[in-house]
């Protein structure tokens, strides 16, 4: 017991000690490349987090544009980026992959299972990842177990 709370204490200690970018390098692009009226996705933190049965993770749909619907899938992953699971969005009540939304802001609801086996999830981080229109942005999120 003592070896795992010590090993998820030294990857959380290394998380945050990372650079979010290497020297160097930047996240903006030059002026002239940037696209106009590109579609955003806004990422909330999931709740609650840490969390043992189940959580909801909120998101929304923002537009300039004026397109009506969007492409969008939400996906949890593994530290060892393999799929976990495909939420399902409050409302509609379909898995979040490549569902057309319009905009506003939504619900995604995972019961803590692993797609395709029905078993529960193990303790550890996940990374969950919203796609609208091919626009990405991820978060973390811990499944915390008795």
């Amino acid at each position: 017991m003592y070896h795992r709370w010590a090993a998820l204490t030294l990857v959380l200690a290394l998380w945050c000690l990372t650079p979010k970018s290497a020297s160097g390098q930047s996240d903006s692009q030059p002026e002239q490349q940037q696209p106009r009226g590109r579609k955003a996705g806004s990422l909330g933190q999931n709740f609650p987090n840490p969390f043992k049965p189940e959580t909801r993770i909120p998101f929304g749909i923002e537009c300039a544009d004026g397109t009506a619907e969007h492409v969008v899938s939400v996906h949890i992953y593994n530290v060892l980026a393999q799929l976990v699971a495909v939420p399902v969005v409050e409302g509609p009540g379909q898995a979040a992959e490549n569902l057309k939304l319009p905009f506003g802001n939504f619900v995604a609801f995972w019961d803590g299972r692993v797609q395709g086996t029905g078993r529960q999830a193990a303790s550890g981080i996940y990374i969950y990842e919203l796609i609208v229109d091919g626009e990405r942005s991820a978060k973390k999120m811990i499944i915390a177990k008795e």
